[in-house]
């Protein structure tokens, strides 16, 4: 449907220059503060907050969780420290007494490797049929009930780790199964409610919600695994979990046309600046055109680059704190979530330059794209390798962490949401295909980090940031020849090419 005072975006363009798509005029746009698509932005924010509250705090609780006296390499009968204990500390620091009645478990560092792998063994599994399902019958649901679920069996992680290892793999793998689901729902629902002037902002403050529940969780779980014990840890996360799907359930809606609290002012400039790619997908999609194109390829490729890193630091860095810097768990978890707000912060700043940069044709979306992710994961690299040789300077590596995570935070603005640039009808489908790929390093990475890692020194500490750094420049340089910021041929339909045909012919008789 054409707009009253231009046309969509999302029109197929007459010729394959993406620069000569016409705008969206701007008395036609309406003002996003208190906006209805804003308050959809915060409440998924405060969503994925929680989501990555609850992927994150096994992070921290892991260091609580074990008793390290019953975990020393066995093939050094005296273990040397990488770095100095801090001064007035005895040679305890790995070891964090927990209160009365609380377990600790003897689990060794491969265990605890694959205990921190387990959620994404899960969460392989739900990308493509959430992204499929959602695509279809809208996301809300899928968004809600994947929340919900996971933060449920979050409550029940105690138990589970009570009765083994096996148990709480398998439940931190449900866990993921849950929670595979919220990410395609997410992009299905900006498919049908952002207008594509204000994708990268939309998008990377509600996806930012990732980091801020990273910052936020990775303190307080270390504060209350010292103060109340780690099984509170999880109790209160998944009890905040089923708080928020409460108020999801009662004001998210999967489309403007259904969403009772917005004006028809707003309903009505969402609608005719998407046109039909805002629509449902149906059942029958186009599988071996997806599989032959070479930018979503290269979105895939590249995500999982990025992702080796950030799982990396994710799921690794507390134990990097605890058993190098040897930080007590307080300080871990708040040094730990120090990177995270940075990437907060340069993640939403980095949406709001992409949308000025792109509506004011300073450069196409592809060229955008390709920058910010270029410029994300080279930078994110090179301050990776820097904290390998930052040696036992606590300083030195926080803020070597920070800058990589910070800078890094640039690629939320590039590859994260270059699925609804070039299928925007199909973006929470290619949202699951390209997650599911980038799921992979969250289940090696934790692994191989803790085989790198057995001895606990820093040269095997040395080895698992320049494989990360390593790993982001492939993905760097695969992404800046590869990708595209254009509609695919196979992601328009018959009524998209009729219509800019349409518009066309009566720009041509006026």
């Amino acid at each position: 449907m054409p707009s009253p005072n231009g046309y969509s975006i999302n029109s197929a363009p007459l010729d394959e220059s993406e620069d000569s798509e016409p705008l969206i005029e701007n008395d036609a746009v309406h003002p996003q503060c208190c906006s209805a698509r804003l308050n959809l932005a915060v409440l998924m924010f405060l969503g994925f907050s929680v989501v990555y509250g609850l992927r994150v705090n096994l992070s921290v609780a892991m260091v609580a969780m074990v008793n390290t006296t019953e975990t020393e390499p066995a093939q050094n009968t005296s273990v040397i420290s990488a770095c100095p204990m801090p001064a007035g500390s005895e040679n305890t620091s790995d070891f964090f007494p927990q209160p009365a009645g609380i377990p600790q478990y003897p689990w060794d560092s491969e265990t605890q490797g694959w205990l921190q792998g387990a959620f994404f063994f899960g969460y392989l599994c739900t990308q493509i049929p959430a992204g499929y399902l959602s695509g279809h019958y809208g996301g809300s649901v899928f968004m809600g009930l994947g929340v919900l679920g996971t933060a449920a069996l979050t409550v029940l992680t105690p138990l589970a780790a009570s009765m083994g290892a096996y148990w709480l793999f398998a439940l931190r793998a449900l866990e993921g199964f849950g929670e595979g689901v919220t990410f395609p729902a997410m992009m299905s629902l900006w498919a049908r409610w952002a207008p594509p002037l204000e994708r990268s902002r939309l998008m990377t403050l509600s996806g930012s919600g990732a980091s801020f529940g990273a910052f936020v969780a990775l303190p307080l779980s270390g504060y209350i695994c010292q103060t109340l014990g780690w099984p509170a840890v999880f109790y209160l996360c998944g009890g905040t979990g089923c708080l928020w799907s409460v108020f999801w359930f009662a004001f998210a809606s999967d489309d403007p046309r259904t969403n009772r609290r917005i004006s028809k002012k707003e309903k009505d400039y969402i609608i005719n600046a998407i046109g039909s790619q805002g629509t449902s997908h149906g059942w029958s999609v186009p599988v071996l055109p997806m599989v032959l194109s070479v930018p979503l390829w290269s979105i895939i490729i590249t995500q999982m680059c990025s992702n080796w890193s950030y799982y990396t630091m994710l799921t690794s860095l507390p134990t990097y704190m605890n058993d190098i810097m040897h930080f007590d768990i307080k300080s871990n978890g708040f040094l730990s979530a120090v990177p995270y707000l940075g990437a907060l912060f340069f993640s939403t700043l980095s949406g709001v330059a992409a949308d000025s940069l792109i509506e004011r044709k300073v450069f196409s979306i592809t060229v955008v794209r390709k920058l910010f992710t270029l410029i994300g994961l080279l930078s994110g690299a090179a301050f990776l390798v820097a904290v390998s040789y930052a040696g036992c300077s606590h300083i030195l590596t926080v803020t070597f962490l920070t800058l990589s995570a910070t800078i890094g935070g640039m690629t939320a603005a590039g590859v994260y949401m270059n699925q609804i640039d070039i299928a925007p009808r199909y973006a929470g489908l290619l949202l699951g295909i390209t997650n599911t790929f980038g799921t992979i390093p969250g289940v090696v990475a934790p692994i191989a980090t803790g085989y790198f890692t057995e001895d606990r020194t820093m040269a095997g500490w040395r080895k698992v940031f320049w494989v990360a750094a390593g790993i982001n420049v492939v993905g760097a340089i695969i992404f800046t020849i590869f990708s595209s910021g254009t509609i695919q041929p196979w992601a328009v339909v018959k009524d998209d090419v009729a219509e800019a045909e349409i518009d066309g012919s009566h720009s041509n008789s006026t």
